[in-house]
């Protein structure tokens, strides 16, 4: 009983260091930039960040996306700005440590409760019963889902789709040639005057793209193409990422299961727009009951 206990409650240590990491970068960030900052300062290990759930999400980066939710529901967030994690003024000078960190998960998940109880439907969250560090953030998982249930052809073929849809022209899928990891070719106009070929893989994963496999992509396009692409349902371990970005070596562009879900967005391929209003129980919250401590 204590154990599935600590378990749910596991993503609560990241409250602290999620508003250290945010003041590190100047107030604000992306997700995986707060994430990493994290990472860094507590000097995680890569096995630990490259966990990955039975969805294909990283548990780590998954329990840090919960962790940020409730920082918002207390007001040490700004959620007006998409896709930006930001420190509100509260969040400037507040300070984190376990035990405050606690107290601020049980009396969001007691107002949660009591929501219920009163039949008001919360859809933000799904179930404080549930382990946290588990559950689907939103019904984008469902696009993954669906992206990873595709064939490797039929994968590659959405890829090729959404690289038209986002500018790019005259893309290929060169099939199961086996041409040393690379799946297609495209070409990038920059402006009437600029324009470079790139190449690309796709990789339907739910785990992780290693750092042996980014450097064999680089390999094969060495001197074919000036940029690559790897597109992934899964996610990157730290060491891809760094090789990716290696100093000396053509740049290679990570795309994660969350990032692609993101351009599947933008270009709004395979998904229907809708409009849906979430509860703002940080507006409600002082007119509410308090919870006991």
């Amino acid at each position: 009983m204590n154990k599935r206990k600590n378990k749910q409650a596991e993503f609560i240590q990241w409250f602290g260091p999620l508003l250290d990491a945010l003041r590190d970068l100047g107030g604000s960030a992306k997700p995986r930039e707060a994430s990493d900052r994290i990472a860094e300062n507590l000097k995680l290990k890569e096995d630990r960040l490259n966990e990955i759930l039975e969805s294909g999400q990283s548990r780590y980066y998954n329990q840090v996306a919960w962790a940020r939710q409730y920082l918002a529901w207390e007001g040490l967030l700004d959620t007006s700005q998409h896709g930006i994690w930001a420190l509100s003024s509260k969040g400037e000078k507040t300070k984190l440590d376990e035990q405050k960190s606690r107290e601020i998960f049980l009396k969001w998940v007691e107002i949660h409760r009591k929501a219920r109880e009163n039949k008001q439907r919360i859809d933000v969250i799904e179930d404080e019963t549930s382990d946290p560090g588990e559950a689907p953030l939103s019904s984008t998982t469902d696009l993954l889902q669906v992206l990873q249930n595709l064939t490797p052809e039929g994968f590659e073929k959405v890829c090729q789709r959404l690289l038209r849809e986002s500018g790019f022209e005259k893309v290929t899928v060169t099939g199961q040639s086996h041409d040393g990891g690379i799946d297609g070719y495209g070409i990038l106009e920059m402006n009437p005057f600029v324009s470079f070929k790139v190449l690309f893989q796709c990789k339907r994963y739910k785990g992780t793209v290693s750092r042996s496999q980014v450097g064999d992509f680089r390999n094969a396009m060495i001197g074919r193409a000036e940029k690559g692409i790897i597109m992934t349902t899964g996610t990157f371990s730290s060491d891809a990422i760094k090789e990716a970005n290696r100093d000396g070596a053509p740049q290679v562009e990570l795309v994660d299961g969350e990032k692609l879900i993101e351009m599947f967005k933008r270009v709004e391929l395979g998904l229907k727009p809708k409009t849906v209003y979430e509860v703002d129980l940080t507006f409600f919250e002082p007119f509410m009951f308090k919870a006991k401590k």
